[in-house]
């Protein structure tokens, strides 16, 4: 059996652009990628703290060390700059292999820094 589970999380990152004239994505700091064990194009779900708003995206990757947390098209749309938002990645595994995966899990500085 297959199940889906938490891979990495950047809990707690600060939104500093919201760009709506983009093709949709995010946009997120090289660093916090490499940190947060995360990859361009893959899909992520954000969790805006702000005001409760989820939604799914897929990840750009940012300039290294810049902090960026940018929402991109229609996502923009659902958050502010200066919200505190919640970043996830899903794996599917096999069940086994779940009772024992660690995520990768990074709780961000102010300013978005490791």
């Amino acid at each position: 059996m297959m199940i889906e589970v938490m891979k990495s999380k950047l809990h707690c990152a600060t939104v500093t652009e919201a760009n709506l004239h983009y093709m949709g994505s995010i946009t997120i700091d090289e660093d916090l990628m490499d940190a947060a064990n995360m990859i361009a194009g893959e899909k992520v779900q954000v969790l805006d703290n702000n005001n409760g708003e989820r939604f799914e995206t897929y990840i750009i990757k940012g300039e290294r060390g810049s902090g960026c947390i940018c929402l991109n098209g229609a996502a923009a749309r659902k958050v502010q700059v200066g919200d505190v938002v919640i970043i996830i990645s899903y794996a599917l595994m096999d069940f086994e292999e779940a009772k024992h995966f660690k995520p990768s899990v990074v709780f961000p500085q102010a300013g978005n820094k490791l």
